[in-house]
C-alpha cells in the first residue's frame, strides 16, 4: 500500500491533477483510495459526475460514523474520502482534519480497503496543523508538489518543501519532486529549470495546460472518462505508470 501527499497552491489544479491520476492508477488495474483533505470537499467531485459526497466531519455532526457513510466508490471505480471542515466561523480547518484522519483511522479503513494507492489531497497554501498532518504523522510516506511557473505558485511550492524538511524525518516522508501543471506564462520552461535548480527540487512530471480539461469538467469527468485515447488521457497514464515504477 502506498500512501503519497499531493500538495500545491489552492488555484494550481493540484485536485484535478490527483483525480485524473487516480483514475489512470485504476485504469492500470490499481485500486486507489483518493482523501480530500481541503474544507472546500471538492477533491473527489469528477469521479461521482460533479455530486459531492458527504464529508468525514458532516457525517460525525450527523451521528452517522460507519465505515459506510464515510467511504464511497465512484463511476470510475476510484474509492473517494472527503474529510471536510467546521461550520464556517466554529472552528479550525486543520483540526477539522485531525478529526477525520482519527475516524478514519479508528475505523480501519485502509485496513478493509486495502488500496494499493491512497493519495492525499492536500490544500497547500498553509502547511500547518492538520494540514502537514499527512506528512507529520506518516500517513505519507511520498510528497509530491504540484507547481506551475507562476510566482506565487513556486513561492507556495518552496514553503510546502521547508514544511517537509521541518516536520519529517527520513522515516516517514520523502520529497519526490513537482509535478508541473503548465499555466503557458512568458518563459515558463526557463522559470521552472532555475527554480528547480535553486531549490533543489527535481521536476518529476510535466503537464501541458490543454482546453480539454475544461471540456471534461463541464462533462463532470476526468478526461480519462470522457476520453481515454486523448493524448493528454495518455500523459496522464504516462504519469500513473512512472509513479507505480517509482
Amino acid at each position: 500500500m502506498r500512501k503519497i501527499a499531493f500538495y500545491g497552491k489552492g488555484g494550481i489544479g493540484k485536485s484535478t491533477t490527483v483525480s485524473h491520476l487516480a483514475s489512470a492508477l485504476t485504469l492500470l488495474g490499481r485500486k486507489v483510495l483518493q482523501i480530500g483533505c481541503d474544507p472546500k470537499a471538492d477533491s473527489n467531485i469528477l469521479h461521482f459526475h460533479g455530486e459531492r459526497i458527504k464529508t468525514v466531519l458532516d457525517c460525525l455532526r450527523d451521528g452517522q460514523d460507519s465505515k459506510e457513510d464515510l467511504l464511497h466508490k465512484g463511476e470510475d471505480g476510484v474509492y473517494g474520502i472527503e474529510c471536510g471542515g467546521p461550520l464556517p466561523g466554529t472552528g479550525c480547518a486543520g483540526r477539522g482534519i485531525i478529526a477525520a484522519f482519527e475516524k478514519i483511522e479508528e475505523l480501519e479503513i485502509l485496513e478493509d480497503l486495502q488500496p494499493d494507492y491512497v493519495l492525499y489531497d492536500v490544500l497547500g497554501d498553509v502547511v500547518c496543523g492538520g494540514f502537514a498532518l499527512p506528512i507529520k504523522k506518516g500517513y505519507a510516506k511520498e510528497v509530491y508538489i504540484v507547481t506551475s511557473g507562476e510566482m506565487m505558485s513556486l513561492f507556495a511550492a518552496s514553503n510546502i518543501m521547508k514544511a517537509i524538511e521541518n516536520t519529517t524525518r527520513k522515516e516517514q516522508a520523502v520529497f519526490k519532486g513537482w509535478i508541473v501543471n503548465r499555466k503557458n506564462i512568458e518563459n515558463e520552461d526557463w522559470i521552472l529549470e532555475k527554480a528547480s535548480k535553486e531549490l533543489h527540487a527535481p521536476i518529476f512530471f510535466s503537464l501541458p495546460r490543454s482546453p480539454r480539461i475544461q471540456e471534461a469538467e463541464k462533462a463532470k469527468k476526468t478526461l480519462l472518462s470522457l476520453d481515454k485515447e486523448d493524448p493528454l488521457s495518455q500523459l496522464y497514464l504516462d504519469l500513473a505508470r512512472r509513479i507505480d515504477n517509482a
